[in-house]
């Protein structure tokens, strides 16, 4: 063992059991932060209010919410390369009013929702491919990306455009209860979402590369990790995910809207955030954004029981934010020191 090896497992061991698992594991705090802070409002609420009923609260926040946790499962990917991605709420407008566009005419649904996917995943790969092969910053690229999928939007249809086809509202209309509990089958697919992405962060060779390049992606290089795909990959998950949400939203909605996203993707962004992943890339988990989306939904619900105005919902995301931020920084310096 040599020395610069032995120090820093020196230093581990003078720690107390509390210390040493929190150095080991300080990419978790954030995550452990955002689920106490999840725990304390749900207890505070039921306390508050006694028509709060947490199966029926809670459902109706996964319902209300799971087009956003589709998006922050793709946004995850991006943010954990040390990316950005401000082109999702266009996009999710965009396949969103396409989608029922086509089916108004008559395309069947089988049809039409894979092509939604499909072009999410497209306008994604753009972005990658700015990003990666024309050296364009993740902001500028897909701010390119937004205002492209918000014209094209617009393009479609200046109106709403209303959807009759029963085989995309079923999506919607059909509920499952359980002991107080109800999901439909837009809340499973939003679930499942988060499991798939979960596992191939996990134990997938893409997912660490993923964390790798957010690390640091000369070293991720230098190890002969195949940065350039994983970094469209990753873009076109998110694009592939904005499509997904397009067409939760316009299940949920009945209808498609060429405004529909205006400013989903800072929402998107925040909950990733209040979730743990670092904006700086190389740490995070998936279901640390679940916990995030479930966090941002409480606080509008909550808001709503107090009879309050819902810019207090962007006022009190914003605080935590910026407490998750500063948390962030000390995760980043820690780590650095430990180095």
């Amino acid at each position: 063992m040599t020395s610069l090896t032995a120090a820093p497992r020196a230093h581990e061991r003078a720690l107390t059991p509390w210390r040493r698992f929190l150095s080991r594991h300080i990419a978790l705090v954030p995550v452990f932060a955002a689920a106490a802070i999840l725990v304390v409002m749900i207890v505070g609420a039921m306390v508050n209010f006694p028509n709060f009923q947490l199966p029926r609260i809670m459902s109706s926040i996964l319902l209300d919410n799971a087009y956003l946790l589709v998006l922050a499962v793709g946004m995850t990917f991006v943010i954990l390369t040390g990316g950005i991605d401000l082109s999702v709420g266009a996009v999710m407008a965009f396949t969103g009013i396409l989608c029922a566009r086509l089916l108004s005419e008559g395309v069947p649904v089988a049809v039409a929702v894979p092509a939604m996917i499909l072009i999410g995943g497209a306008i994604g790969l753009l972005i990658g491919i700015l990003v990666q092969f024309f050296d364009v910053q993740p902001f500028i690229a897909s701010l390119i990306g937004m205002f492209l999928a918000r014209g094209l939007a617009f393009v479609v249809s200046l109106e709403s455009i209303k959807v009759a086809d029963d085989g995309l509202l079923w999506l919607q209309s059909t509920r499952l209860s359980f002991g107080g509990w109800y999901i439909t089958p837009t809340g499973i697919l939003a679930l499942l979402t988060v499991v798939l992405a979960a596992l191939v962060l996990r134990y997938t060779r893409f997912g660490r590369t993923v964390y790798a390049i957010g690390g640091s992606e000369q070293s991720a290089r230098l190890m002969g990790l195949p940065v350039v795909r994983t970094r469209l990959l990753v873009y076109v998950i998110s694009g592939v995910c904005a499509g997904i949400a397009g067409i939760v939203l316009t299940a949920y909605s009945g209808a498609g809207y060429p405004l529909n996203g205006v400013g989903t993707e800072l929402d998107t962004i925040a909950a990733v955030v209040i979730g743990g992943t670092l904006l700086t890339g190389g740490s995070g988990f998936v279901v640390g954004s679940l916990i995030g989306v479930f966090v941002y939904g409480l606080i509008r619900t909550i808001i709503s029981f107090l009879g309050a105005e819902q810019s207090w919902t962007r006022i009190t995301v914003g605080a935590l934010l910026l407490v998750f931020v500063v948390v962030q920084r000390v995760i980043v310096s820690r780590s650095a020191t430990r180095r």
